[in-house]
């Protein structure tokens, strides 16, 4: 339900949004066949799987992306210490792409 919302928070700014996705091999499958998105909001937990596969394709694409968690920073991983961190409930000022 919060993706829902952030999704239609950003089509009504205007942007094209292809999620959300909720596990991890839909997200993969999504990434492989779409056209790349220009940046990325990812949850760290699909349905109990960490989305550390996703983050590394991510990556390995050039995409940009910001974790949206409720985890504590020590949860998640040294290898993605630089990746910005939302809490959720994310909106889009939590993002820092509109105002408001």
């Amino acid at each position: 339900m919060l993706a829902e919302d952030l999704r239609d928070q950003l089509e009504r700014e205007g942007a094209e949004v292809l999620g959300p996705v909720p596990t991890v091999a839909e997200a993969l499958e999504l990434l492989r066949r779409e056209r790349a998105p220009d940046m990325a909001i990812l949850d760290i937990n699909l349905q109990g799987e960490m989305a550390w596969p996703i983050a590394d394709l991510l990556r390995e694409m050039g995409i940009p992306f910001v974790f949206a968690t409720g985890y504590d920073l020590r949860a998640i991983p040294p290898a993605y210490a630089g990746v910005a961190r939302a809490e959720k409930p994310v909106t889009l000022r939590h993002l820092n792409l509109w105002p408001g």
